[in-house]
């Protein structure tokens, strides 16, 4: 079943479509959608190792695009959409936390946390939420994506064919991987204070919940 799965899959990554899917993912999953764009990518990568980059470029424009839009549910409609939406991806109780942080730190986490498995999704309700400054929030967005996106554009561009051999080889084990590093990321996401100064840390373990004012 795996196997005929990404069989179909890889064959649907070489789709002449196959770029705007990716984007459409990687905006979706900026905003509201629970699903990485990066399995599309590395699939992609992986039938025409030589668009890597390419592949990966568009993966970033259109998730900072897309982080736009999170932007503006966090600015905007937090109190109908946004609470809804933190609800919906089990995010709420993380969302205070990523509240002080930002408030804190600003554009640092956006890049720092943003370039790991933690919902990105979440720190872009969130800056919207707080109104972090537009252009260092887009000029953040846009380092972080980039770092996350682009590596996986690079290894395969470099590594295009030993890496599909050792995929088609080890499928099942890829996946498992791939499983625990979401789950990471969510689990990241509820210990969000990763950083930064004890005083700091302190406060933002033991804020309440946000609410709109």
């Amino acid at each position: 079943m795996l196997r005929r799965l990404y069989d179909w899959t890889m064959a649907k990554a070489a789709h002449p479509h196959a770029e705007w899917w990716l984007a459409l993912f990687a905006f979706m999953e900026a905003s509201f959608f629970p699903i990485p764009p990066h399995p599309l990518l590395g699939l992609m990568c992986l039938a025409e190792p030589r668009k890597a980059v390419r592949f990966a470029a568009v993966a970033t424009i259109a998730s900072v695009l897309g982080g736009l839009l999170g932007y503006a549910i966090g600015y905007g409609l937090y109190d109908t959409v946004g609470t809804q939406l933190l609800a919906a991806l089990h995010l709420t109780e993380s969302f205070p936390k990523a509240a002080c942080y930002l408030r804190e730190y600003g554009v640092e986490i956006i890049m720092i946390k943003g370039a790991t498995p933690i919902p990105f999704k979440l720190l872009t309700i969130t800056a919207g939420f707080i109104a972090m400054p537009l252009v260092p929030f887009i000029l953040a967005s846009i380092v972080s994506r980039s770092i996350s996106f682009m590596i996986v554009g690079v290894l395969f561009r470099l590594f295009g064919a030993p890496i599909k051999r050792f995929i088609d080889k080890y499928l099942g084990l890829v996946t498992v991987g791939f499983v625990l590093l979401v789950v990471g990321g969510f689990i990241a996401a509820t210990m969000l204070g990763g950083g930064g100064t004890s005083d700091t840390k302190a406060k933002c373990e033991q804020i309440a919940p946000v609410t709109a004012s």
